[in-house]
């Protein structure tokens, strides 16, 4: 009788942990992937290698500084009329490279996420050209993210448990296995190209690239890399007594980073070590050093610092600059911006104070828009939707480029152009050629800026993400939402902010959009790993508003 009351009693205590397990498994989740972080150590200095005492006295190439914000809105810089709370956050530096140089008021992301959009940049081609489709992610935050939802939701996220088992090898478990999703090492990166023309090349902050042999950047043309391999880090630790945190307890994305980001770096491979300070200022730190270390040769950096992307942390000397924005999110989010306008100001500065400003071509741009999870309504004004959408804010975003003495000042370039176009406009500033054995889908934008060549640079572009697809052919922007039959048309020439579907006016346009899409994928690869998750993003309104009936929304595969 007793073993029966002692199973029966074993019994129940598994089933109140298993219930219990069903009440926290986004806590075990969180549980899992932080248990699996790497150690960091504290933090030391770092040497960046030494150019040339003296500088060459034969005329050289211009240097090429690439500064990539992480979510950044079209209405987050002043310079489009608007600005953070209706322009309380002004950005005078990040604005001067557009009004310096040339401003591409119709500048186009690789994709609305940041891998395939970085991807885009890095290589010159369509990331779906190579199978990059999607962005890197831990399964348990896929996982949290494909079942996270409202009681009130009708439109719900999917997470496919079933396509687990086709992820790649290595992929799905332990520390970093995500950061094995890597672009093919048989594509080549800017980097790679500009080194091979005699240039210093510089990586610091977010890579998201992968990290597996052959991936990491200093494997992919980058003679020395700072930042971290993963999609995002902490800009101070949580509890820093400088930090000012904003948490989005809505967002199931917010709810996992802030216990599973590391404050960490890595230089050139090392073990993983905390940054000295906010993140942003530590990033420019190191840059500044590193322009001086390389003013007498040509270099490439790539400046890529995570500012604005979530956690939402900001210093308590930027949050207290701007005690005229009452709302606390919004505020948080300003002041971020606030140090990513002025350590972009201290880039542009080194440059100055090393005599290279005017020998230096400096692009300017964010690698998708603004993005709903924050719950900041306006931070992509004028345009509907978000990041991982592909209506105009989460694609379109400012795009400047800065060289004195070749590009105009005060330009602005009206025809569509996009971060694929980078790669071979850098290429062409440094005199490389670019590679003739594969498709290359950007093009040297220097003739276009400068009046020598007429008409379009692209009559289309295209995004893809999974069963959603987009082509711009000319002025008209047709979207395909395939889980949902869908289609939106729109001619924004007339309409550039998306308020006029014609889809049902324009069948015989539609058509032949659709068949644009379907060469396009016959062009395109299978993605190197499948979409795991499946979720609706409303376009209208961010995420900590409640789901409205009639309202647009689109599937986002990743």
């Amino acid at each position: 009788m007793k073993i029966w009351i002692w199973l029966g009693a074993v019994v129940a205590a598994l089933a109140a942990l298993l219930g219990l397990a069903a009440l926290n498994r986004e806590t075990l989740l969180i549980w899992v992937a932080h248990s699996q972080m790497p150690p960091v150590g504290p933090n030391h200095p770092v040497t960046w290698a030494q150019g040339p005492d003296i500088a060459t006295s034969l005329k050289r190439p211009p240097n090429i500084v690439l500064i990539l914000a992480d979510d950044m809105g079209f209405n987050d810089i002043t310079f489009n009329g608007g600005g953070i709370a209706g322009g309380l956050v002004p950005t005078p530096n990040i604005d001067s490279i557009g009004h310096e140089g040339v401003s591409f008021a119709n500048g186009y992301d690789g994709n609305a996420t940041c891998a395939p959009s970085r991807a885009t940049i890095m290589t010159g081609r369509y990331a779906t050209r190579f199978g990059f489709e999607f962005t890197p992610a831990p399964v348990a935050f896929q996982r949290m993210v494909g079942t996270d939802h409202e009681e009130s939701d009708f439109v719900l996220p999917h997470f496919f448990a079933d396509r687990v088992k086709d992820m790649p090898p290595g992929t799905t478990k332990g520390a970093g296995a995500m950061n094995n999703l890597a672009v093919p090492t048989s594509e080549i990166m800017i980097a790679k190209l500009l080194k091979q023309k005699g240039y210093h090349t510089i990586h610091l902050g977010k890579w998201h690239l992968g990290s597996s042999a052959g991936a990491r950047p200093e494997e992919r043309g980058f003679d020395e890399s700072l930042g971290f391999m993963a999609g995002g880090a902490m800009y101070l630790p949580e509890h820093d007594p400088q930090a000012v945190n904003s948490k989005q307890p809505f967002d199931a994305i917010d709810r996992f980073l802030w216990p599973n980001l590391p404050y960490a770096v890595q230089f050139n491979g090392s073990p993983m070590f905390q940054p000295k300070g906010y993140m942003t200022d530590y990033l420019t730190d190191e840059a500044v050093k590193a322009i001086g270390a390389n003013r007498n040769r040509p270099f490439f950096m790539y400046y890529a610092p995570n500012a604005i992307h979530t956690p939402l942390q900001a210093t308590k000397a930027d949050y207290d600059a701007l005690p005229q924005i009452a709302d606390h999110r919004l505020r948080v989010y300003g002041a971020m911006m606030r140090s990513l306008d002025h350590n972009v100001g201290r880039l542009l500065q080194a440059l100055k104070d090393q005599g290279l400003d005017k020998n230096t071509l400096v692009i300017f741009t964010s690698d998708n828009g603004g993005a709903g999870y924050i719950g900041l309504p306006e931070v992509n004004k004028p345009y509907r939707g978000w990041k991982a959408t592909f209506f105009e804010g989460g694609i379109h975003s400012p795009f400047f480029m800065r060289w004195p003495g070749v590009i105009p000042s005060e330009a602005r370039y009206p025809y569509p152009v996009g971060h694929v176009d980078i790669f071979a406009t850098a290429a062409a500033a440094a005199g490389a050629a670019i590679p003739s054995d594969r498709t290359m889908d950007g093009v040297n934008l220097l003739p276009y800026i400068s009046c020598q060549a007429k008409g379009r640079p692209h009559q289309r572009l295209f995004w893809r993400s999974g069963q959603y697809k987009v082509v711009l052919d000319g002025d008209w922007k047709l979207q395909s939402s395939e889980a949902q039959k869908k289609v939106w048309l729109y001619n924004l020439s007339a309409d550039p902010t998306e308020q006029h579907e014609l889809s049902a006016s324009q069948p015989d346009r539609v058509k032949a959009m659709l068949a644009m899409l379907a060469d396009q994928d016959a062009d395109s690869v299978k993605p190197l790993w499948p979409s795991l998750l499946q979720g609706p993003i409303f376009i209208d309104h961010p995420s900590n508003q409640p789901q409205k009936r009639g309202q647009d929304y689109i599937l986002w595969d990743n």
